[in-house]
């Protein structure tokens, strides 16, 4: 039988049991698109990672339970994780090839600091059809990949209750919706039931939507984020021309095997 290497990892997290759970598969080949996506449905996590070696460098890939999805950002950190804690590698950063481009991943102490691209986004013209979708008053909508809508504060995040199955109806990947925080520069919650994601805990990949339009408005490049999921997430983020740093800690939960075959 063969097994296959995994490991579960709580990214954007100092302690177990908070940011944001992804499961690890270290390759030496990719397996089908069918198999990868099968473990990643049988993971039932918001993305399972897997990554192949080229060279002293890898290439990288995303599933959630129902698609492969273009980016990931905190199965990238703890993928990163795997690498420089259970696998050996110690060189001072990591560059990854995806769907995304390149990235990068270096390590500092305890942090891990990911080089993404920044998203451009548009601002929509009018918020009255996905104001009737949400059920929440909105001052504002960004659309790229995912939709950012703004509302007007941190509890009117923290209370939002969603209806998925409207969720699922909105032209997006996503829906973020982000305010001021009281005690972060912003605060925010994902949700991506179209992708089989109710609620991410802690999305990397939306702060490369969140971090342009918050460094604007506030009129500053670093930028303390909270994700105000059940677990929460803290990021700690900075705008570089069209690169966004988004930095964090990882633990790792588990180490184990699948059986294949």
């Amino acid at each position: 039988m063969d097994k296959l290497a995994i490991y579960q990892v709580d990214a954007f997290a100092s302690e177990l049991f908070r940011g944001n759970p992804a499961a690890v598969c270290p390759l030496q080949q990719w397996l089908s698109d069918d198999i990868m996506q099968a473990i990643a449905a049988e993971n039932n996590l918001s993305e399972t990672v897997f990554f192949v070696p080229e060279g002293e460098e890898f290439h990288i890939r995303w599933f959630t339970p129902e698609r492969e999805v273009n980016l990931c950002g905190h199965a990238t950190l703890a993928a990163s994780h795997v690498l420089y804690e259970h696998l050996g590698y110690e060189r001072a950063s990591i560059k990854f090839h995806s769907r995304s481009g390149p990235l990068s991943v270096s390590r500092a102490g305890d942090m891990y600091q990911l080089n993404f691209p920044a998203r451009p986004s548009e601002r929509l013209a009018s918020v009255d059809e996905v104001q009737k979708i949400l059920g929440v008053k909105v001052q504002e909508i960004w659309k790229a990949e995912d939709m950012m809508v703004v509302l007007e504060d941190e509890n009117a995040v923290r209370d939002f209750q969603p209806d998925h199955e409207k969720l699922k109806k909105i032209d997006a990947r996503g829906v973020i919706v982000t305010a001021p925080g009281r005690n972060s520069d912003m605060v925010s919650r994902f949700f991506a039931p179209a992708v089989g994601v109710p609620e991410d805990p802690v999305t990397g990949s939306a702060h490369c939507i969140l971090v342009p339009y918050w460094a604007e408005r506030l009129g500053k490049s670093s930028l303390h984020a909270f994700q105000l999921s059940r677990r929460g997430g803290e990021l700690f983020c900075e705008l570089h021309g069209d690169r966004v740093h988004i930095s964090g800690k990882a633990v790792t939960y588990l180490e184990g095997y699948i059986t294949l075959g």
